[in-house]
C-alpha cells in the first residue's frame, strides 16, 4: 500500500487541510521537504509491516537514512507514530472534503468514499490498531477522534443530505446510525474479528456499505441504488 505515492501528493493534501488543523500545520511549517518525505515513507512502512515490529533502526534503514537524521524530525518512536497518524488523518480529511464537494448525490458519495477507503486501506497490516492501542495511546487517540468525530460527522451529514434528496428514509436517527457506522468501520480492519487469511478489507468494507445503505434507503434510493450497481458492475 502507498498512502502517499509522491512528496507532491503528500504535501498537497496537507496544504489543503492547513486551515482546519492548526497544530499539524504548524508542525509541517517547521519541517523541510526532506522531513515531510520521511514522514510519508514511514507511514507506508507502518501500513505494510505494522508498528511494533519496526524499530527506529529498522525504520532508518528502510528509509535509507541514519537514525541521527531521523531524530532531527522526531524525539522518539512515540513522537514518530503520533506525527504519522496525524499525517494520515489530515490526508483522509482533505480527501473526504474534496469528494463531498465533487459528489452532491448522497449515494454517489458513499460509493466513492467506499472505493477510496478500500483502495487505500485494503492492505493495512492487521496488527496496526492493536499496536497503537497498546503501545502508542496518544496516536490511537488521534485516530479515535478521527473515527468518532470526523467520520461519524461525515456520515451524519450524508444521511441528512440523503433524506433531503429523498434517497434515504426520513424516519431514521442520523446521529445514532452515523455512530454505529463509525464503530463498524473499526471492526473492518480488526484481525481478531476478521482473520486476514480468510477475509480481505475490500470485501468486508463493501459488505458494510451494502448493509448500511440498504438499511437506510427509501424506495427512491433503492431504485437509484440498483441502477448504480449496474453501472459499477457490483453485486449488491
Amino acid at each position: 500500500m502507498e498512502p502517499f505515492n509522491t512528496l507532491e501528493t503528500f504535501s498537497l493534501f496537507f496544504v489543503s487541510y492547513v486551515d482546519t488543523s492548526i497544530t499539524f500545520a504548524a508542525m509541517l511549517k517547521e519541517m523541510d521537504e526532506r522531513g515531510i518525505e520521511l514522514l510519508g515513507k514511514t507511514a507506508e512502512l507502518f501500513m505494510r509491516f505494522g508498528i511494533k515490529s519496526m524499530t527506529m533502526d529498522d525504520i532508518a534503514r528502510q528509509l535509507g537514512v541514519s537514525k541521527k537524521t531521523l531524530y532531527l524530525y522526531v524525539s522518539d518512536k512515540n513522537d514518530l507514530v503520533e506525527q504519522v497518524m496525524s499525517a494520515i488523518v489530515a490526508h483522509e480529511k482533505a480527501l473526504t472534503n474534496r469528494l463531498c464537494e465533487q459528489y452532491p448525490n448522497a449515494i454517489d458519495l458513499l460509493f466513492e468514499l467506499t472505493k477510496e477507503i478500500s483502495k487505500k486501506f485494503g492492505q493495512i497490516h492487521p496488527s496496526i490498531n492493536y499496536d497503537m492501542q497498546k503501545y502508542h495511546p496518544k496516536a490511537w487517540g488521534i485516530f479515535e477522534a478521527f473515527r468518532t468525530d470526523f467520520v461519524a460527522g461525515c456520515i451524519e451529514d450524508n444521511i441528512q443530505k440523503g433524506i433531503e434528496q429523498e434517497l434515504y428514509r426520513n424516519n431514521i436517527d442520523s446521529y445514532v446510525i452515523s455512530r454505529l457506522y463509525a464503530a463498524k468501520m473499526d471492526m473492518c480492519s480488526d484481525g481478531q474479528v476478521f482473520p486476514p487469511d480468510r477475509y480481505n478489507f475490500k470485501t468486508i468494507h463493501l459488505e458494510l456499505m451494502r448493509y448500511h445503505i440498504r438499511g437506510i434507503a427509501s424506495e427512491k434510493g433503492l431504485k437509484y441504488l440498483r441502477k448504480k450497481v449496474k453501472q459499477e458492475n457490483i453485486q449488491l
